[in-house]
């Protein structure tokens, strides 16, 4: 039987690497991963579990290998494309904005503009963000005014209008996902889910910005991949989809619940930081169209989810060690 051909840009990422994880589960799937760095470790990338014969990695970075990709596509002829490559963090995008434009903005349009005749496309997946919103309260839905408030926000709603753009003039088959705070084992030590486990296990501060009194919907990393992959299969052409909790949580609050988990005073191992600049207050976005029409819910329960955390960070001690803890921005 013929197996459905899936292409992930920025397979190296949490997200994407997750996503692939759950494609290979199911032998009916070959995937093409591109990412602009080598393969990670094992302790980042779960898909590595699997000893895939379906499964092909190749470097490719968006800025600079763009024929190069164009070329891999098309002897790849992928059913699926979905888009995971982007410069991703918040904070840093105020210090060199134009690197976030670069590869959110200008090298999407790029890619999208010779997508747009590749006859062999079925759907094309694109991972947007709610940031491109702003803050999120009350029920915010996909047909919701964007409001973007950081460079990294405003580089990702510039690609959504440019891939509106495409699908009202040339049909281009895309869908949307928005998904709130994921997080899981295996994610980028920096995030705060791991780096307040790392930051007990290691006796040092954990840092708060503002106070952690932002509000986020954590959802676990594997409940975003199910919903990702219905958008895949299933997802109206030209639509966007939320994928989102039930509840957000201030990040203190997660962090307490990770303090108790791990039998330390919340008190004693958190400091105070200034709020960042543009933080949101909330991130709290209503899903009920993807499980209205997808079937979707999410089913890992916070608790589990933050265990799993634990453990991982635990079994994996020695070599997280020899990580860096902050964010590093490449180019």
């Amino acid at each position: 039987m013929k197996k459905t051909r899936v292409c992930v840009l920025g397979s190296n990422s949490f997200s994407g690497s997750d996503f692939i994880d759950l494609l290979l589960e199911d032998k009916k799937y070959e995937v093409l991963g591109i990412s602009r760095s080598p393969e990670k470790s094992k302790i980042f990338l779960r898909y590595k579990r699997h000893r895939a014969p379906t499964f092909t990695f190749h470097q490719g970075d968006l800025n600079q290998d763009s024929k190069k990709i164009a070329r891999l596509l098309q002897e790849f002829k992928p059913d699926y494309i979905v888009n995971f490559s982007a410069q991703s963090e918040v904070g840093p995008s105020w210090q060199t904005p134009w690197d976030w434009f670069e590869t959110n903005t200008v090298a999407l349009a790029r890619l999208i503009d010779y997508l747009k005749g590749a006859k062999y496309l079925k759907k094309y997946v694109h991972i947007s963000s709610p940031e491109i919103y702003g803050s999120c309260q009350g029920v915010v839905k996909e047909t919701a005014p964007l409001n973007p408030s950081t460079p990294y926000a405003v580089s990702k709603a510039a690609a959504d209008y440019f891939l509106s753009a495409y699908w009202k003039n040339f049909r281009f088959p895309v869908c949307w996902v928005r998904a709130t705070n994921v997080y899981g084992a295996h994610q980028q030590l920096f995030k705060i889910i791991p780096r307040s486990v790392i930051r007990i296990k290691s006796g040092e501060k954990i840092l708060l910005d503002g106070g952690g009194q932002a509000v986020k919907s954590y959802i676990h990393i594997r409940d975003v991949s199910r919903g990702e992959l219905a958008i895949m299969e299933k997802g109206k052409l030209g639509e966007v989809y939320h994928l989102s909790p039930d509840q957000g949580y201030r990040v203190r609050d997660i962090v307490k619940k990770i303090c108790q988990k791990m039998a330390v005073d919340f008190n004693k191992v958190t400091q105070v930081a200034p709020e960042r600049l543009g933080q949101d207050k909330a991130y709290v976005i209503d899903s009920t169209k993807a499980r209205r029409q997808l079937r979707w819910r999410p089913l890992v329960d916070l608790d589990a989810g933050i265990d799993e955390v634990i453990d991982w960070a635990n079994a994996n001690w020695e070599e997280i060690q020899q990580e860096p803890l902050e964010y590093i921005h490449r180019r």
